[in-house]
């Protein structure tokens, strides 16, 4: 099967207004969105669209059936017309109408893999999903970046296959963007992401960057190598790493409150609420008029 899971290292390391490096270690799932049936009668840790230890639920990710907060300009009518308002729309047609109201079609037999944490005893937060889409002969299309913060809300970010470039012989998805989204306390929302995402194998590389101008201000990684996606596996990393949603939100708050220690200027969520763009499951704070 095309699905497994990855021992990840991550980190993170500002590099200005002032220093504040840390890392830690976790799992992620990397689900082929095809193979979600055989997973639900294979495995019996992992849940999908169920509630158990771990679970996998559809309805946690893409959220295109609602219009975009604050749309920019230049974005396409959301919902994307091919996508059925009910419901039930698997996560992976959500996935490739998305793509094709951004200008990038998938041939049929296209395939689509997620690197994602699970849910753990029900509760679920992801501070970012990836989506890897190839060609039904595994050449690369796209990949998409599902940003979560800790308000709820969501932005996904898309790279393209113009995006796509061969480094070193790697394929990588390269795109630097300006956010329009409030992340951080410590990131005001017009600095630029910089991804770096290389379809996954027998190694995970994903890198996204904080720019202000040229000056980068924020550096983080995700490394990890591959495992089978099997029960043991998962009963195994569920005790070597337990809780990690909870641990990875409490992680989010521990270096907040070192990074106000240290000083380091923090931006309102409110301050500017017309420049947050193209998100879903809006803040209340984002609820005054944010027209131009």
């Amino acid at each position: 099967m095309n699905s497994r899971i990855y021992e990840c290292h991550i980190m993170h390391a500002r590099l200005h207004p002032k220093a504040h490096r840390f890392g830690y270690n976790l799992f992620m799932l990397a689900l082929d969105l095809d193979e979600l049936p055989e997973l639900a009668r294979r495995l019996r840790i992992l849940r999908i669209n169920s509630s158990g230890l771990l679970s996998f639920r559809d309805r946690d990710y893409l959220p295109v059936l609602e219009p975009a907060h604050n749309p920019s300009p230049a974005s396409p009518v959301s919902p994307p017309a091919a996508i059925n308002p009910s419901s039930n729309q698997p996560l992976k047609a959500r996935v490739l109408a998305y793509l094709a109201l951004h200008g990038i079609p998938s041939p049929p037999g296209s395939r689509v893999l997620l690197v994602t944490l699970p849910r753990v005893l029900g509760y679920q937060f992801n501070p970012v999903s990836f989506y890897f889409i190839t060609k039904p002969d595994g050449t690369p299309l796209a990949s998409i970046a599902e940003v979560t913060n800790t308000f709820r809300e969501t932005k996904p970010f898309i790279l393209g296959p113009d995006r796509l470039h061969a480094a070193g012989g790697t394929p990588t998805f390269r795109r630097r963007v300006t956010k329009n989204f409030y992340v951080s306390p410590f990131a005001d929302v017009d600095v630029a992401f910089d991804f770096r995402l290389r379809p996954p194998g027998e190694r995970l590389a994903l890198q996204i960057d904080d720019y202000i101008g040229p000056l980068r201000t924020l550096l983080t990684t995700v490394s990890g190598r591959p495992r089978p996606l099997r029960d043991r596996t998962l009963a195994w990393f569920s005790l070597k790493y337990p809780l990690i949603t909870l641990q990875v939100i409490g992680a989010i708050h521990w270096q907040a409150l070192r990074l106000y220690l240290k000083n380091v200027p923090w931006f309102a969520k409110s301050a500017r609420a017309a420049d947050q763009r193209d998100l879903y499951h809006p803040h209340a704070s984002l609820n005054a008029d944010t027209r131009p």
